[in-house]
C-alpha cells in the first residue's frame, strides 16, 4: 500500500485560512439584521423550546416572518427554522421534533410530506477545495409525499422525488428518483415504492 499522498502538504500549499473567510460572499441572507435578530427570539420562545404550542400559532408567526405555508401543518417542538423567509411548506406535512432546517437558501416541502425527528436539512455548505472556505449553498427540495426518516442527514441541492423514502439515520448527497426507498451512508437506492391499495 502507497503512502506516497498521506501525510501534510508541501510548504508550497496554500492552508487554510478561515480568517480570511468572507461571510458576506455567496450568501444573501434576504433580510436585514434587525429582522434576522427579531426572528431569532420568536423561535427562542416558540420554536425551539420544549413547550407545544400550537401549530396554528407557530405557523401564523412563520407567515408573518416570510414564509409560505399551505394548510392542514402539524409542527412538534424544537424545529430550527433558520431563514423562514426562505421556507416553503406545502399541505398537510408533518415535521417532527427536533429538526434543523439550515435554509441559507431555500427549503421547499411539497404537499403531503413528512420530516421525522431530528433530521437536518442543511442547504449550506463551504467549498472545503478553496483555502478560504467560501459559501457553497443550494436549495433543498422535498417533492409530494415523499418522507423523510428520523435522523436522515440531506445535503444542498438535493431534490427527494415525489413519494421517495429516505431510510432513519441516511446521508443524501444526490437527488433521489422518484417512487424510490434509499437508506445507508451514503444513500443508495434499495428498492422501489410500492402502495398498496
Amino acid at each position: 500500500m502507497s503512502t506516497q499522498n498521506s501525510g501534510p502538504p508541501p510548504e508550497s500549499s496554500p492552508v487554510v485560512r478561515l480568517d480570511k473567510f468572507d461571510k458576506t460572499i455567496g450568501l444573501d441572507r434576504g433580510r436585514p439584521f434587525w429582522y434576522e435578530a427579531a426572528w431569532y427570539l420568536i423561535k427562542c420562545v416558540f420554536f425551539l423550546s420544549p413547550v407545544p404550542w400550537p401549530t396554528r400559532l407557530k405557523r401564523w408567526l412563520l407567515v408573518r416572518f416570510g414564509a409560505r405555508v399551505g394548510t392542514g401543518l402539524v409542527l412538534r417542538p424544537r424545529v430550527n427554522f433558520h431563514m423562514p423567509w426562505k421556507l416553503t411548506i406545502g399541505d398537510h406535512c408533518w415535521i417532527g421534533e427536533g429538526c434543523e432546517f439550515l435554509n441559507l437558501e431555500p427549503i421547499a416541502l411539497s404537499d403531503h410530506v413528512v420530516v421525522s425527528h431530528r433530521v437536518y436539512l442543511a442547504a449550506g455548505n463551504h467549498d472545503w477545495e478553496d483555502h478560504t472556505m467560501p459559501y457553497r449553498n443550494a436549495p433543498i427540495t422535498i417533492e409530494r409525499g415523499a418522507w423523510v426518516a428520523s435522523c436522515a442527514f440531506v445535503g444542498p441541492g438535493v431534490t427527494i422525488g415525489e413519494h421517495s423514502i429516505v431510510g432513519a439515520g441516511s446521508v443524501v448527497t444526490r437527488s433521489v428518483p422518484p417512487w424510490t426507498v434509499v437508506q445507508g451512508n451514503p444513500a443508495t437506492v434499495v428498492k422501489r415504492r410500492v402502495l398498496k391499495r
